[in-house]
């Protein structure tokens, strides 16, 4: 398993991250951003022009989320949180929204060389016209492609790919983007949960231990689960929790080298 790089993201990255998105978004719908303008349409007498790429672009809107989920380590973060939160049997502390904060920035500094990969050879040259908008969607698809297929199981992608009926996969580049993303998806479940199942083992330990020795004392009416957790938060903040999960999460992804 390679090592994880961070990269910075360039100056002005919230700009430029909601002009990735709709990047993506564009991707995702080449028909609608490629194809002619509609007809001026009236409006309680007032002309109005809209454009397909326009329309297309603001409806694919409600897909933004989604595409994070699919395509970026959203997915396996997230999972892993939550199964780290009931482990700890704090109910629901950290509340989801700081969970999902926590999953958001950290998804986005693991996506920080795929997306300057993606500014630097997509954007800036679409934005400077140096490329046309068919070009740009080829540079940006291909570091995102090179990632997805870094943390998907070849069984995986061989086993949509028999359920889609495709010829036999020639090559990792020869895997459709329709093929990709489910097994993407299907790959990061395996690995969040194997991940989980490992941070639940010490904190199970704690959970045995607290309800034999209360068993031995005659204690049964008394909830082992509130016994215990002070002692595994005691044991969580120990070790650093939180620093070793963000790095072992970080680790856990390979980030291939983009040519």
């Amino acid at each position: 398993m390679s090592r994880f790089f961070p990269l910075r993201l360039p100056e002005a990255a919230p700009q430029r991250l909601l002009l990735l998105g709709l990047l993506f978004i564009a991707m995702a719908l080449p028909v609608a951003a490629q194809a002619q303008g509609l007809p001026a349409v009236t409006v309680q007498g007032s002309r109005y022009s809209l454009t397909l790429e326009l329309l297309g672009l603001i409806t694919a809107l409600t897909l933004l989320p989604s595409m994070l989920l699919m395509m970026t380590s959203f997915i396996r973060i997230i999972i892993v949180m939550s199964l780290l939160r009931q482990a700890l049997g704090t109910a629901q502390t950290p509340p989801n929204q700081v969970l999902v904060g926590l999953a958001l920035f950290l998804t986005l500094f693991i996506m920080a060389p795929v997306l300057t990969q993606v500014y630097e050879t997509a954007l800036l040259p679409y934005f400077n016209q140096e490329i046309t908008f068919t070009a740009a969607l080829a540079n940006a698809e291909a570091p995102i492609r090179a990632f997805m297929l870094a943390q998907t199981r070849e069984d995986d992608i061989a086993a949509f790919a028999e359920i889609s009926r495709q010829p036999a996969l020639e090559s990792p580049e020869s895997v459709a983007f329709t093929t990709l993303m489910p097994a993407f998806i299907t790959s990061e479940l395996k690995s969040a949960f194997t991940i989980g199942f490992l941070i639940y083992i010490p904190f199970v330990v704690i959970d045995l231990i607290v309800a034999s020795v209360l068993m031995s004392m005659g204690m049964m009416m008394l909830s082992p689960m509130m016994i215990s957790m002070p002692f595994k938060l005691m044991l969580f903040v120990l070790v650093d929790g939180w620093t070793l999960i963000m790095g072992s999460l970080a680790a856990s992804f390979v980030t291939p080298t983009i040519p």
